[in-house]
C-alpha cells in the first residue's frame, strides 16, 4: 500500500510515453493458482489505477514446466495510445522484486524507493473494506472501484484467451 500511494502521487498529472512493469517470483503451480493474468491481477490493477482504462494489444506465455519456469509477456496501451508492458516471470532462484521503469514528458520513473514496510496491509483492507459497509464511500466511488475491477477482470481474460 505505502508503494502504491508513492507511485499514486508520483504519476499524478504526469503525461506518459511509455513504461514496463516486471515481476518475479518462485514458481507458482497454475493448477491451483489460476493463470498468471489472474494470480498476478494486483500488478495489473496497479497499471489501470495508474494509467487508466487499458487495451490489449498483445499478449505471450513462454512455459517450461520441467523447469517450473513460466514468463507472460502482455503489450498494453493506454488511451492516449502510449505503450505499457507488464511481465510476469517465475521460476526456481527468481526472487519476489518489482522493476519498474515509467518514462514522462517530465522524466523518468525506474524503481520503487524504499517507502517502508507494508504493515498490516489486511487489516487495512479489513478497514477499508468496513468503511464501505458503513457507507463511508460514495455511490460514485464504489461505482469507479466496480468499473476499475471489471476492467482488469475482463483484460486478465483476453490476456488468457490470446496466449492459449
Amino acid at each position: 500500500m505505502e508503494e502504491f500511494t508513492f507511485l499514486k502521487k508520483e504519476v499524478m498529472g504526469k503525461d506518459l510515453l511509455k513504461g514496463s512493469l516486471l515481476f518475479t517470483a518462485g514458481p507458482l503451480a497454475e493448477e491451483r493458482f489460476g493463470f498468471p493474468a489472474f494470480s498476478g491481477i494486483s500488478r495489473l490493477t496497479w497499471l489501470v489505477s495508474l494509467f487508466g482504462e487499458l487495451s490489449l494489444v498483445s499478449a505471450t506465455l513462454e512455459e517450461r514446466k520441467e523447469d517450473q519456469y513460466m514468463k507472460m509477456t502482455v503489450c498494453l496501451e493506454t488511451e492516449n495510445k502510449r505503450p505499457l508492458t507488464w511481465i510476469e516471470e517465475r521460476g526456481p532462484g527468481l526472487k519476489r522484486n518489482r522493476h519498474l521503469s515509467f518514462h514522462f514528458k517530465s522524466g523518468s520513473l525506474e524503481n520503487i524507493p524504499n517507502v517502508g514496510i507494508n504493515k498490516n496491509i489486511f487489516l487495512k483492507d479489513q478497514n477499508i473494506f468496513v468503511q464501505k459497509l458503513l457507507g463511508k464511500y460514495s455511490e460514485k466511488e464504489l461505482a469507479a472501484e466496480k468499473k476499475r475491477i471489471l476492467h482488469c477482470l475482463w483484460l486478465a481474460e483476453e490476456i488468457q484467451k490470446c496466449c492459449r
